[in-house]
Parts: C-alpha cells; structure tokens; sequence
C-alpha cells in the first residue's frame, strides 16, 4: 500500500502545478449565468456586420452567430452553444466557418462575468474567454499555438442594437 501511495504522489508531482491547474470546475447549475451574452454585440474597430449575435437562454443552451467582415465580405462565421454536455459539463461547442464542430469545456469561472472555456487538444484556439465588464462591454478573446507561438486574438465588443431588415409586407400596400 505504501509503494502504491508513493507511486500516486511522484506520479502527481510529476503533473506539475501547470496541469494541475487546468483541472475542469463544476459546471453551474444552468446556463442562466451567461444571460448577459444574450443580444448584439459589434466588434470594436471592426467593419459593420463583424462581432455576435446571442439568443436569450431556453431549453438550457444559449445559441449564438458570430460573423467577420473584411473589404465589405464574410471571411468568416461560426456558430455557437453554450449549453451542459451529457456528463453534465458547461461546454462552448463552436462550429467555425462549417467545419465540424469542436468542444471546449469550461474551466474555471472566474467572479460572475468571467468564463474560461478550454480544450487543451485543440492547438488554436485552445482556450476561449468570455468577461463582461458592464452592460456594454464585452472582452473576448482566443489563446493557443498558432504557428508554434503561443497566441492570443483580443475582440473587444460594444453592445449594439439588433438590426434587422424591413419586412417585405412593410414595403407592400
């Protein structure tokens, strides 16, 4: 028993803090604490039409649409559910761009406006990060290897009105 307890320590020890420290937390009850991503928001800086667009929380999951526009085009969209996976886990599954879809459990939260999404075999991004410090700014960002580099890509965001187009009985009389 005691070569045992010395085998578990030297193998837990040999982790490192480093590891130790991307344990998985909790997941909270419900999706309900991520009710302040729910609306539009537009990428700081960016062309008009670039940043996210969240659904108000229902059924458990929140869905969201976030789309790039560079010269006046789409480069790139993905779509998003925040939402608890079968082992009951708080997961950010994104599908960029119709690519399949890829899974990144939460980590760890931080306060109430901070989430920290993480998969660890995804080299880029490997984490995603979602604070919220008011009602109108929001900071996003993605971490991981990009090109053997650990990299970073800030989004900082602004709440925007939810446009939508005239309906076309509006412009029938």
């Amino acid at each position: 028993m005691q070569r045992y307890a010395s085998t578990l320590l030297a193998a837990l020890l040999a982790v490192g803090p480093a590891q130790a420290a991307e344990k998985v937390v909790a997941p909270p009850e419900t999706v309900d604490k991520l009710a302040w991503l729910a609306g539009c928001w537009n990428v700081d800086g960016a062309e008009p039409g670039s940043g996210e667009q969240w659904s108000t929380a229902a059924g458990g999951t929140l869905l969201g649409a976030s789309r790039t526009v560079k010269g006046g085009k789409t480069t790139a969209f993905e779509f998003v559910q925040i939402r608890l996976t079968d082992p009951g886990q708080l997961a950010y599954i994104v599908q960029p761009s119709g690519q399949p879809p890829v899974i990144f459990n939460l980590l760890r939260q931080d306060k109430p406006n901070e989430f920290i999404f993480a998969n660890l075999d995804n080299d880029f991004p490997s984490r995603i990060i979602y604070r919220h410090d008011s009602e109108r700014i929001l900071h996003a960002s993605i971490t991981g290897t990009l090109k053997g580099k650990l990299t970073t890509i800030a989004f900082p965001m602004t709440r925007g009105r939810c446009e939508t187009a005239p309906s076309a009985r509006s412009k029938v009389r």
